[in-house]
């Protein structure tokens, strides 16, 4: 476990390094194109088919430093260093993504996460495959695990952006193998319990984002469950699992490396009974329910 997180943190800082070490460069373009974080667009291009065709090879990384982790309105760890690292070629790439932070505010246990992503990005459309590993389980368990047990998941990824002069996005995810199970009483004999059910535990997201003069930008999202899933405890059908407003500053450092501020406020607008048989709402008074928020500094290689 030593040797995990210690590979765990080296992946996560090694943005800051490079970054201290990134030069500035201009890219050749040529009288076709304009070009914008490596990625091309045609001057022609239509309001709403605008996208960014990625040229060749691309590259990038990020590494922050955040006060809490926050996931889909879902409260999953204290403070963290989070990082990941991306290469592609044609649209297509691969996306590795690591976590490393306590469990709590405590400082006693720490929990190290890494997620695995194959995927296609064109055209506003971005789907892939993320493998979820959390490192309190065996790397190939793809066992499925009643709540509230953890271990490896298998998610699938769909996202569409209407384009960069109207950037609503709308992202569906599916888990559709691993931890991410519950069991339900049996018809036949009381007190039995039946095998454990996979739930396809889904998540869409609806979000815009816009962006101001000075790197500034801010993101809002609504996220929901349609059905019951690991993310309301398997408790319900549909829910509002989320509402989020993100508020970003970024500064560039040279035409390779950026820095970013940004503070994050979520609010979860449903909460469990005491009991935890049934989910409660107060739509009217959210601070009755789960209010997050976050402090994230970072770097970026561009």
């Amino acid at each position: 476990m030593q040797r995990v997180t210690a590979l765990a943190f080296i992946v996560g800082a090694l943005p800051f390094l490079l970054c201290a070490g990134a030069y500035a460069g201009e890219k050749e373009l040529t009288d076709e194109v304009k070009a914008t974080d490596g990625k091309e667009i045609h001057e022609g291009s239509r309001w709403l088919d605008d996208y960014r065709a990625p040229v060749g090879f691309t590259y990038g990384a990020q590494a922050r430093v955040q006060t809490t982790y926050l996931w889909r309105g879902l409260y999953a760890g204290g403070m963290n260093i989070q990082g990941d690292a991306n290469v592609g070629y044609g649209g297509l790439y691969f996306d590795m993504w690591w976590n490393i932070g306590t469990t709590d505010w405590s400082f006693k246990t720490f929990q190290p996460e890494v997620d695995l992503a194959l995927g296609f990005s064109r055209w506003g459309i971005d789907a892939s495959v993320v493998f979820i590993h959390n490192f309190n389980c065996p790397f190939f368990d793809f066992s499925n695990h009643p709540y509230p047990s953890s271990g490896n998941a298998l998610e699938l990824d769909f996202r569409y952006t209407v384009s960069s002069k109207l950037p609503l996005s709308i992202l569906w995810a599916t888990r559709v193998s691993a931890s991410d199970g519950y069991t339900e009483d049996s018809p036949l004999a009381a007190g039995l319990s039946t095998d454990t059910i996979r739930a396809y535990s889904t998540y869409i997201e609806f979000s815009y984002t816009h962006h101001f003069a000075y790197g500034i930008s801010l993101f809002g999202a609504v996220g929901v469950t349609p059905w019951r899933s690991l993310y309301t405890s398997y408790q319900r059908g549909f829910a509002v699992q989320n509402v989020e407003v993100r508020l970003r500053k970024d500064w560039d450092v040279s035409s390779h490396c950026g820095l970013m501020v940004q503070g994050v406020l979520s609010v979860k607008p449903w909460a469990l009974a005491a009991d935890k048989s049934t989910a409660e709402w107060h739509p009217l008074d959210p601070w009755a329910q789960s209010v997050n928020a976050n402090l994230a500094v970072g770097v970026y290689l561009k």
